[in-house]
């Protein structure tokens, strides 16, 4: 692994960079969605570590607070990263490559960080017994020894396939304070979770009963606020319409998601969009409490 940056041992939240970059929300959404989960994280007491690699170099903890261009650098244009993209960004030197959660898990379990925040998690795709397409988020979820705090999967999946596979792979899914799988932008699938959770404090003494155990990495759903979220029958409606255009548009593999994505914030008059904000913000005020209540655990 080449010059990843080094973090103190204090109670830190790993954030991906792809949200944040071109590929993820619009601009200025995406610079709006950096500030606020950069202050989440902090408020609650941690320190954030954006992951990317920029100029070939892998790092965690991209200094964005201390460095203007950095920021907007991160919300600009670039290369998507998933972890089995790293060492090509990194061998062909890549100047700017937005990690997903995959390439993050991996980056942020080099350097013994514990928590990481998303917005919504890949999954297993409709049609996946013909494609096989399943995202590379659920295997690095399971790989490394981290709690990812995130809105459930995003709604275009198949969300009950997600949970099997989840299952599968021995994954513990815990409801923030619900019983319900979310879906993203809705507050719930209609899916029950394994099992409930009520605060930071329960989720670290989970984490760490199950480490010591050799588990790997726990997924925290963490619903969007009730305000700010979406109905679950409306964004499934315009799911089916705008995996129909993708289809026949001939979109598969990687650019399904930022397609679907697009189509759902046109479906919904651009409300996706604060909603989108809404819920990554959640997640990391949410992992910055469980990154907290883990620092004490551990002392």
């Amino acid at each position: 692994m080449e010059r990843l940056s080094k973090t103190k041992r204090q109670p830190t939240v790993a954030l991906e960079s792809t949200i944040f970059s071109h590929l993820g929300l619009p601009s200025p959404a995406n610079a709006e969605a950096l500030d606020r989960c950069l202050r989440a994280v902090q408020s609650g007491g941690a320190t954030p570590a954006l992951t990317a690699v920029l100029d070939g170099a892998a790092t965690v903890g991209v200094a964005v607070d201390s460095d203007p261009s950095l920021a907007e650098r991160i919300c600009g244009p670039a290369r998507k990263v998933a972890a089995r993209d790293l060492g090509v960004a990194i061998g062909q030197g890549w100047n700017y490559g937005a990690t997903t959660v995959s390439a993050s898990l991996t980056l942020a379990a080099q350097q013994g960080v514990r928590v990481f925040a998303t917005g919504g998690i890949g999954g297993v795709h409709r049609g996946w017994p013909d494609t096989g397409d399943i995202s590379a988020d659920l295997d690095a979820i399971a790989a490394h020894q981290l709690i990812t705090v995130s809105a459930g999967a995003k709604v275009f999946l198949d969300l009950a396939a997600t949970l099997e596979r989840l299952e599968t792979l021995s994954v513990p899914v815990l409801g923030w304070q619900t019983d319900n799988f979310p879906a993203f932008h809705a507050q719930s699938s209609g899916l029950p979770v394994p099992h409930r959770v009520e605060s930071a404090e329960e989720v670290a003494r989970i984490a760490s009963a199950h480490w010591k155990l050799g588990g790997g990495g726990i997924l925290v759903a963490a619903p969007v606020p009730e305000a700010d979220a979406l109905p679950f029958a409306e964004l499934t409606d315009a799911v089916d319409v705008a995996l129909a255009q993708a289809a026949d548009d001939g979109v598969v593999g990687a650019a399904v998601t930022p397609a679907i994505l697009g189509a759902l914030a046109d479906a919904t008059d651009g409300d996706s969009v604060p909603t989108n904000l809404a819920l990554a913000e959640n997640n990391a005020s949410i992992a910055a409490q469980i990154a907290v209540a883990i620092d004490q655990l551990e002392q």
